[in-house]
């Protein structure tokens, strides 16, 4: 199942509803759990290094004001949930959004859920979120070095590949044509969040950020693994035993100690690897041959991606002559092809070599997470994240 670490990290969402979203799992408090409802929060509650739980059952004004969290004992918040649209706040357009946005509905692994829906009026996104005010330097703000962390989400996904949880403001002073006219330009402040895909709808997809801005010379962050497994598609209008069925359990995992970003879904990782990192992941290739070729020229950390390749796991020759032999070399997290040539002494000598696969799951991670300086970083958000873009 899931690896939980000892150092202050985990951190889990009720349910989630992605209507191009999920669903988030809430209780209403008016509902009577069951047993398993009750002992499903208590077994959450109880893990160690627990940081936040939302299930959606704990409000506040006696259940009827913000959702809050299961916080660990001395905590100095629970975190309650604003209601919010970013369009609104960044672009001055569209109307507030108000917790009746997110219709709860009595089904889920902790008694019920919230919904978040795909929205057809472009000025209208909204999300639940934690400002940063109320939650910087606090358990929730996970960062800086030697930081582990788990944020699992249980959902059912209608469609799409949205932002499930997770500090990850991607920033809106993108020169994009979706961005014209905007009121309220920051730059992006990224430090973790859990995906239900993005590059690859329906995978569990976690995202951590070493600088809070793009990598590898690029405007987006690539520290990102999938999971092997995709959720599937569910109508939102489905009979309740479908719905009931239908749940699933997103997660993300990173271990400082094994310098590994995970991406879990339903408890399963799986060994993912892009064959094209060439056309696909193209910054990443990028950095990787500027730190391999003699002839690149780096530009410091956010140029380099040098996983540990001393030792192959495996050698596979694909090519050979009496003067020439090509080798597809697996290390831990790359497969380079290499190119040797025989000298006059009769030995083999390596004249190339390139990056040909690169492993997304697990993604070799050995930086630690974003701090913002004192005064400015990203919110909390719940079902949808800050960007430039407003499709979704």
């Amino acid at each position: 199942m899931f690896r939980y670490f000892t150092t202050p990290k985990a951190l889990c969402i009720g349910r989630v509803g992605l209507a191009t979203t999920a669903w988030l799992m809430l209780a209403p408090t008016a509902m009577s759990a069951s047993e398993q409802t009750q002992g499903n929060i208590a077994t959450v509650v109880g893990m160690p290094g627990l940081v936040a739980f939302w299930d959606f059952s704990r409000r506040e004004s006696g259940g009827h004001g913000r959702f809050t969290a299961h916080v660990p004992a001395g905590s100095p918040t629970d975190y309650p949930l604003e209601a919010g649209n970013y369009v609104q706040e960044y672009w001055g357009a569209g109307r507030p959004a108000i917790y009746e946005d997110f219709p709860v509905q009595g089904i889920g692994p902790f008694g019920a859920a919230i919904r978040i829906r795909k929205e057809t009026d472009r000025n209208f996104r909204p999300y639940l979120y934690v400002p940063r005010d109320r939650l910087a330097d606090t358990l929730l703000d996970i960062k800086g070095p030697a930081r582990s962390l788990s944020v699992v989400v249980w959902a059912i996904r209608e469609s799409g590949n949205h932002a499930l949880a997770g500090i990850w403001h991607e920033g809106t002073d993108l020169k994009l044509p979706q961005t014209e006219g905007i009121r309220k330009a920051e730059s992006a402040q990224r430090q973790y969040g859990l995906f239900a895909g993005l590059g690859h709808p329906g995978t569990a997809c976690g995202h951590v950020s070493e600088n809070g801005v793009g990598t590898f010379g690029d405007k987006y962050c690539w520290h990102k693994g999938y999971s092997a497994e995709v959720s599937p598609t569910v109508p939102a209008d489905s009979p309740d035993p479908v719905l009931q069925r239908s749940w699933q359990c997103f997660s993300m995992t990173l271990d400082h100690r094994t310098q590994e970003l995970t991406s879990w879904l339903n408890g399963h990782s799986g060994n993912v690897w892009e064959d094209d990192p060439r056309r696909k992941a193209r910054p990443v290739y990028d950095a990787w041959r500027k730190t391999h070729q003699p002839s690149g020229k780096g530009s410091g950390r956010d140029a380099a991606f040098a996983p540990p390749e001393e030792t192959p796991v495996n050698v596979q020759i694909v090519a050979q002559s009496d003067t020439e032999r090509t080798e597809i070399r697996e290390f831990p997290y790359t497969r380079v092809q290499v190119v040797l040539r025989r000298t006059a002494k009769g030995d083999f000598v390596e004249v190339s070599k390139d990056l040909v696969a690169l492993r997304l799951n697990p993604w070799w991670y050995p930086h630690g997470i974003y701090a913002p300086p004192t005064g400015s970083g990203g919110p909390f958000t719940i079902g949808r994240v800050i960007h430039s873009a407003r499709e979704v």
